[in-house]
């Protein structure tokens, strides 16, 4: 089974007219510029923080039957019409 753990993150929300994106507040603390002069603004004063949860994967079973077809050759397409 396998396990993966996600961190927490802090995101901030900025908005440009109709646009919402989510960041880490790392990287807009470190691009406040770039976002400024792109027009984002934030939305929330709050940090968000995300949930620290564990998410548990099963791998997949694989069947041992193999799927048999038969396709129809052209002559007998033609021969059937």
């Amino acid at each position: 089974m396998l396990k993966v753990k996600k961190e927490k993150v802090q995101t901030v929300k900025l908005q440009r007219n109709n646009k919402i994106i989510e960041r880490p507040i790392a990287d807009y603390q470190a691009n406040k510029a770039n976002y400024a002069f792109r027009g984002f603004k934030v939305v929330e004063d709050l940090i968000k923080e995300k949930d620290d949860t564990i998410l548990e994967f099963e791998p997949k079973v694989k069947n041992d039957k193999a799927k048999k077809t038969r396709s129809r050759s052209k002559k007998k397409i033609k021969e059937d019409i």
